[in-house]
């Protein structure tokens, strides 16, 4: 089986500069490594990118009070996710708010078995972590943008 889909992620920072991100795995690979992702999913019909990372952030986060910024990066990335092939074109907005706990409402049953935890992260705490993140390039790109360096135009960080 193959998924095309238009898709939306999100960079959430807190005011301290920290990013939200969850620890994955594929339920059904045991082995593929675990990873670490920002929010994100599929664009509903009719639905813009800003608006599914409002959505995807309360259901994958819980997170809800965000003052939701600028698509900052696209890509486009080919991956299998529960045995399911997915062709993902992603845009990826920034987003800032006060911090919050990970209270998903509302995940999909393949999210909740493959959500194994999430907290806040410092820029450089990941930058010395060297476990796989979605996206992949996260590392390369992220210090600009939590540092507020926004590029006037969203930047392809396809791997």
């Amino acid at each position: 089986m193959l998924l095309r889909r238009p898709a939306a992620r999100c960079v959430l920072l807190d005011r301290a500069g920290r990013v939200f991100l969850i620890r994955s795995e594929d339920p059904i690979d045991p082995h593929k490594p675990e990873w670490l992702e920002i929010p994100g999913g599929g664009v509903g019909p009719g639905e813009d990118s800003a608006a599914a990372c409002l959505r995807e952030l309360r259901e994958e986060t819980g997170i809800t009070e965000v003052e939701m910024g600028p698509c900052v990066w696209t890509q486009y990335v080919e991956y299998t996710f529960c045995g399911i092939g997915f062709q993902s074109s992603e845009r990826i907005h920034v987003a800032r708010c006060d911090g919050g706990e990970f209270r998903p409402q509302g995940l999909e049953a393949l999210e909740a078995a493959a959500f194994i935890s999430a907290r806040w992260w410092g820029i450089d705490e990941l930058l010395d972590n060297d476990e796989p993140t979605v996206p992949e390039r996260l590392r390369e790109f992220l210090p600009a943008v939590a540092a507020g360096d926004l590029p006037d135009q969203p930047l392809d960080i396809s791997p």
